[in-house]
Parts: C-alpha cells; structure tokens; sequence
C-alpha cells in the first residue's frame, strides 16, 4: 500500500522518534460508548489511528475493527500493543486521502472514527466523500477534533482548532449531527 508522500514526511519522524498524543480519557470513553453503542461483532475503521488506542477501545465494545495510518511507526506500534478484550484488530499502513478504498478489508463500516485527525486533511470535502463512501447505511461518522479559540491565546497549542468554516464543512450534509464538548475538544457524531 502506497501513502501520500506530503503526509508520511510529516507524521514518520514524529511517531518514529516516540511523539506520543492525548490518550483517551473516561469522559471521551463516555461519549463514544454512548453514541456508537455496542458493536455487536460489527465493522468499525479508525482513520488516523497512532498508537491503536481507539481501535482497542472499539474492540472492547464489540466491533471488529481497522486501524489504518499514514506512518509505518505508528502501525507498528499499534499492532505491537496487547489486543485487550474483544475482537483481534486489522492494521494497515494507508493514506485515506489517496490510496485505494477497495484495499481495506471491508466494503463499507458501520462505525468510522476520526480522533484528532480532521484538522490535519487539507481537502476536507474530499475527505468526507471518502467517508461517505465507507460509511454503511445507518453507520455513524464519529469526529473528535479540537476546536479553535478553547485555548488561551499564549498557549503554543492554540492553532490546533478547526475554524468554525472547517466545522460547517465536516457537518454539512448529513441528516444527523450531534456534539459534546469537553476541554478543548468537540466530539461529533455524523449520520447519513
């Protein structure tokens, strides 16, 4: 599987050289059992999945799940961790933006997550055609993104929002959208 060049320079040296990203906590635990609901031995693909912690944390509620990345570094790490509870994980290296959909291992997800990478993709809409086209019917798109102006203004992490343009992109034409907020971040939880 091929990867966007632009995208494997960037994130590589960084998950190679032990860059290590906000874990999840009980309360982003809270919101994705909520809305996702239990698996029930159905398929769920983590876009941009690092170190696997959300693909484990889908396998503990049920869902047979895919991990992909654009840094071998980070899916070897993922796939070198402890499986947990639940259904053994798929790992494969990939640049959702511009490799071939019909390599994963499933035609369409009930359940596509996307912790802390939406911000990153430069073409958004693009990107959520992708999704779309993943998404099962009746499947829920599951966001978690920060949000731009929840952090002070002399904090270095302050860019890392999406603009409010950004979130209109990633809501616009689903028939379902709902939010919670904690901290700086905003989960999303997108239906057809």
């Amino acid at each position: 599987m091929t990867t966007s060049t632009a995208a494997a320079a960037y994130w590589e040296p960084l998950w190679s050289q032990g860059r290590r990203y906000r874990q999840l906590d009980d309360a982003e635990n809270g919101l994705l059992e909520d809305y996702l609901g239990p698996g029930r031995d159905r398929p769920a693909l983590d876009i941009g999945c690092g170190d696997g912690s959300l693909v484990r944390r889908l396998a503990q509620l049920g869902y047979r799940t895919t991990g992909i990345d654009c840094s071998p570094s980070a899916v070897a790490l993922a796939a070198a961790q402890e499986p947990g509870l639940g259904h053994e994980p798929v790992w494969r290296c990939m640049d959702i933006t511009t490799d071939d959909l019909d390599s994963l291992p499933e035609p369409a997800y009930t359940a596509v997550t996307c912790r802390l990478v939406y911000r990153w993709i430069d073409n958004k809409a693009s990107f959520l055609s992708r999704v779309r086209h993943l998404l099962a019917p009746g499947g829920t798109f599951w966001v978690v993104t920060e949000i731009a102006g929840r952090r002070a203004a002399t904090d270095p992490l302050q860019h890392l929002g999406i603009t409010r343009a950004q979130a209109e992109i990633l809501t616009a034409g689903w028939s379902t959208v709902r939010t919670a907020d904690f901290d700086v971040l905003r989960c999303y939880a997108l239906r057809p």
